[in-house]
């Protein structure tokens, strides 16, 4: 028995130039097109698609969202387009939250840096910049790639730029993976750099090589292990806590128990890649502990959430199901 197909039509608006929609050289059409199994006719400024019902209106879909980004002011890339697609075939399950359109996704503008535009790019990533803003601490816990320190320090830098906080605070556990800080050469920060320099590379990202320096020097921004923090009372200022999977659950509570008035805190890490040498991490057990406290958000990231190369994506998917599968038995 023949499917039956259904047409859907959009009326693309006269200011809307259809090489902008469609990209150069219809690259972004071609992304679409790669991602359907429906036709896409394009005449004038109205573009048919014909296929199936349900098909046919995911694509239908993909254009609007397309077309109300292009309204708001962002520049289109085959990342986005790629972005828009995987948002409106795969809508994840969020309980009782609605789910966001999205335009409303990809056009949260967090950050324009370097002339580049800072927002997340998929649902997850979107839950977990909205937890930031209502939340006083905030719990990011996922997969390298998912965006968990590069999000949290824009966010940060943009409350520095409102002046709702007056310093940046950031910090990692030291952890001795392979090498003994013993060991190194140089003077205490210059053996503990390596450790933060992802750190770093954020920041640099976001405020650039002249401003950087400048507000370190100030005492604005502070980059430090986690081992610094112990005995401090940290007032009006956004921390972030990275790779807290290393962390202790005494560290933990220490990290926790600095937070001062006027001050927001984002905790993140992977439960999948603890580097400590035995014991339990604070990052596996905070959750059960803090679960019920009032301006606490635990936000779980996952595959889908990566934004990486596309083969990072399929790499941590592909790990997530090795660990699901039952170990071979020994012959």
């Amino acid at each position: 028995m023949a499917t039956a197909t259904t047409q859907v039509k959009i009326l693309v608006p006269g200011h809307q130039s259809m090489v902008t929609l469609l990209g150069q050289r219809d690259a972004f059409l071609k992304e679409i097109e790669s991602a359907f199994s429906a036709d896409v006719l394009v005449r004038g400024n109205e573009i048919t698609i014909t296929g199936r019902a349900d098909v046919t209106e995911q694509v239908g879909r993909v254009f609007e969202e397309l077309l109300e980004l292009l309204e708001q002011g962002y520049e289109l890339t085959e990342d986005g387009v790629r972005q828009t697609i995987a948002m409106v075939t795969g809508a994840p399950t969020l309980g009782d939250d609605e789910v966001p359109r999205p335009s409303e996704v990809l056009g949260d503008n967090l950050l324009s840096a370097r002339g580049k535009k800072i927002a997340p790019k998929t649902f997850g990533q979107k839950r977990y910049v909205d937890a930031i803003r209502r939340s006083t601490v905030t719990f990011a816990i996922g997969p390298a790639g998912t965006g968990k320190t590069y999000l949290s320090v824009a966010v940060a830098v943009r409350a520095l730029q409102e002046r709702q906080v007056s310093r940046i605070i950031l910090t990692r556990p030291a952890v001795e993976a392979g090498e003994r800080l013993g060991f190194l050469p140089g003077t205490l920060y210059e053996k503990i750099d390596p450790y933060m320099r992802p750190l770093y590379d954020a920041l640099y990202e976001m405020t650039g090589p002249d401003t950087l320096p400048r507000l370190m020097e100030r005492g604005v921004v502070e980059v430090a292990p986690l081992a610094f923090m112990r005995g401090r009372s940290l007032n009006d200022a956004f921390i972030i806590l990275d790779e807290a999977q290393n962390t202790t659950p005494e560290q933990m509570k220490m990290f926790l128990t600095r937070l001062g008035f006027g001050s927001k805190a984002v905790v993140n890490g992977d439960a999948t890649q603890v580097d400590l040498q035995g014991g339990t991490s604070g990052l596996e057990v905070v959750e059960q502990i803090l679960a019920d406290i009032e301006g606490i958000s635990f936000v779980h990231l996952g595959g889908k959430d990566v934004v990486r190369h596309q083969i990072v994506q399929e790499i941590v998917e592909a790990y997530g199901r090795y660990g699901q599968a039952p170990l071979p038995a020994d012959e």
